[in-house]
C-alpha cells in the first residue's frame, strides 16, 4: 500500500539524518502529507509523538556509541544534536536512568528504542462502516468542560457520563438536547479537545448538546465551524480503527478541528457515533 511506503521512507530519513537537521517539510514531502498532519497521524498511529520518537532514536544510538568508542563525550552531545554536555546528560539519564559516564561501565543496563517499521496487518476485520456528512452552518453547543489525561481516557471518559447519570446532569441534558434537528448530529455530544488527533497529555472533554436559545450561566458555549465529516458507528470500536485503517488510505486528511462523541437514545442501533473533521488530500 502506498501510504505504509511513504511512511516508512520517512523513517528510513531520520535515521539517515540522525546526526543532522531533519527537515519537518521533508518528512511532509515524503509522506504526502502537509505538516500539520503528518505529526498528528504519526502520533495516533505510534503512541509517541514524532519529535519524541526521534528523541529517543538520537538517545539510542549515542548509548551504543558510548559503548562502543572512546570519543569524547562532547564530541557525541554535538552529534546527537545538544547544545551542550549538561543538556546530553540530562536527557541520556532521563532515558536510560544514568548519565553518559556511566553508561561506559561494564554490565550498565541501558534502554534501546528500535527504528519503527509501519506494515500491513491482516485482521478479521474488512469492512468499516462510514458516511460523509457536510453540515454548511455552525454548530452552537452548551455544556461543561473536565481535564482528561490522554492516556486514561479510555477510562475516564464513561466514568465522567456515569457521574452525569447519577448526578442529574444528563437528564438536563437530554432535556435541552435539539428538538428538530438541521442534521443527524442530535445526541450527547462529547467533544474530545481542539484538534482530531489529540498529541497533548491532557486534554478537556466538553459533554453537551446542541442548543439554539441564549447561553446558561453555569455553562459553556462551544461554537463548532462550518466542515465536511466522516462519521462511523460504535465510537469505541472506531477510536481503535480510525487512524491505522480509515485514514492513511482515505484520500482524506483530518481537520483541525476536534472529533465528537455522539451518543443517541438507548434503542437507537447503533447508538453511538464518532464524528471525525477531515479535508480532501
Amino acid at each position: 500500500m502506498d501510504w505504509i511506503e511513504r511512511f516508512n521512507r520517512v523513517l528510513d530519513y531520520i535515521e539517515d539524518h540522525l546526526t543532522g537537521d531533519i527537515q519537518m517539510k521533508e518528512i511532509a514531502k515524503l509522506a504526502y502529507c502537509s505538516e500539520y498532519h503528518f505529526p498528528r497521524m504519526f502520533s495516533s498511529m505510534t503512541g509517541v509523538t514524532l519529535m519524541e520518537y526521534i528523541r529517543r532514536r538520537r538517545l539510542s544510538v549515542a548509548a551504543f556509541e558510548l559503548q562502543n568508542s572512546s570519543n569524547r563525550i562532547i564530541d557525541i552531545a554535538l552529534k546527537y544534536g545538544y547544545d551542550s554536555p549538561d543538556a546530553f546528560s540530562r536527557a541520556f539519564k532521563n532515558l536510560h536512568g544514568v548519565n553518559p559516564t556511566a553508561a561506559r561501565g561494564k554490565g550498565v543496563q541501558l534502554k534501546a528504542f528500535p527504528r519503527i517499521s509501519f506494515q500491513i496487518s491482516i485482521k478479521g476485520e474488512e469492512e468499516m462502516e462510514y458516511r460523509i456528512e457536510e453540515i454548511d452552518f455552525e454548530l452552537v453547543l452548551v455544556g461543561v468542560s473536565h481535564p482528561v489525561v490522554t492516556q486514561d481516557a479510555f477510562k475516564t471518559i464513561p466514568a465522567l457520563w456515569e457521574k452525569a447519570g447519577a448526578n442529574g446532569y444528563l437528564q438536563r441534558l437530554i432535556d435541552m438536547s435539539w428538538e428538530n434537528p438541521k442534521c443527524k448530529m442530535e445526541g450527547l455530544l462529547g467533544v474530545c479537545g481542539k484538534q482530531a488527533a489529540i498529541m497533548d497529555e491532557e486534554f478537556n472533554y466538553f459533554m453537551g448538546v446542541r442548543y439554539d436559545h441564549p447561553a446558561l450561566d453555569d455553562m459553556d458555549t462551544l461554537v463548532i465551524p462550518t466542515n465536511t465529516w466522516v462519521v462511523f458507528p460504535n465510537v469505541m470500536e472506531a477510536w481503535k480503527r480510525l487512524y491505522t485503517e480509515w485514514v492513511p488510505t482515505s484520500g482524506y486528511e483530518l481537520a483541525d478541528l476536534p472529533c465528537i462523541e455522539n451518543y443517541l437514545a438507548p434503542d437507537r442501533n447503533p447508538n453511538s457515533e464518532l464524528w471525525v473533521p477531515i479535508v480532501k488530500k
